[in-house]
């Protein structure tokens, strides 16, 4: 474990019981950080938990509803309290619907809007000051590609990440100088649960694997302090699917 990249360090990762914010934690971990687990399903992180600690890793399950500021706030009290410090945060936690806009509901927008852009922001908000101390931290906002590829279907979808790469880019020169790098990682299709739910979604095993993403995320985590990826955007080789 002393070549492990990320030794020393506690990340929290913010939709970690499934998909990609699972498989950014159980990277995470395998390089030696120490990873809170944030999610609002219990079950889920008590799943990733168990995965990480039979690896031979560090995990705190900390279920938590990124819309909310309170347990926000809660979450990284608790894990400062639990793990010693915050270096690394990942907003991984998404939700979406697909479809015409004439057909949308409002109660779904609102919903998307909650956990992809005001919760990054509410973690950015609460993850920063512990960061800000020790001069040093990094952040991961998980983007999208819909952000420079046209979208037809995804209009709540495609506001949010358009609303989360705003959100990065002033971050992101509010930061510098002070040893806090943020950066936005955007994918194509992931082949995530986001689908099970979605008629006549692509051809799974064409998209991109979460395992994938958290090897970019990885990437940008472990760069030298003088060096950040500010945007990075994975894609499946075949292009949008």
């Amino acid at each position: 474990m002393s070549d492990a990249r990320l030794a020393g360090q506690v990340a929290l990762v913010t939709g970690a019981g499934r998909g990609i914010g699972r498989a950014v934690a159980e990277a995470f971990a395998a390089e030696g950080a120490a990873v809170a687990l944030a999610a609002r399903s219990a079950r889920e992180l008590g799943q990733v938990s168990e995965a990480i600690h039979a690896s031979g890793g560090r995990a705190l399950a900390v279920p938590t509803d990124v819309r909310q500021e309170p347990a926000v706030a809660a979450c990284v009290k608790r894990t400062i309290a639990e793990l010693g410090r915050l270096d690394l945060l990942v907003a991984a936690a998404g939700v979406a619907t697909f479809g015409p806009l004439a057909d949308s509901r409002p109660a779904d927008w609102d919903e998307i809007m909650a956990v992809n852009l005001r919760g990054a922001y509410l973690s950015c908000r609460a993850a920063l000051p512990p960061m800000l101390v020790q001069r040093r931290g990094t952040i991961i906002l998980v983007g999208s590609m819909v952000t420079s590829r046209t979208l037809p279907g995804s209009a709540a979808y495609t506001a949010s990440k358009y609303g989360l790469l705003g959100l990065a880019r002033v971050l992101t020169e509010e930061l510098r100088g002070t040893g806090v790098r943020v950066g936005v990682l955007s994918s194509g299709a992931v082949d995530t649960p986001l689908w099970d739910a979605i008629p006549g979604a692509p051809d799974r095993k064409l998209m991109v694997a979460p395992a994938q993403v958290a090897a970019a995320a990885l990437l940008m985590a472990t760069l030298e302090p003088n060096a950040a990826l500010e945007e990075l955007t994975l894609m499946p080789s075949r292009g949008v699917l």
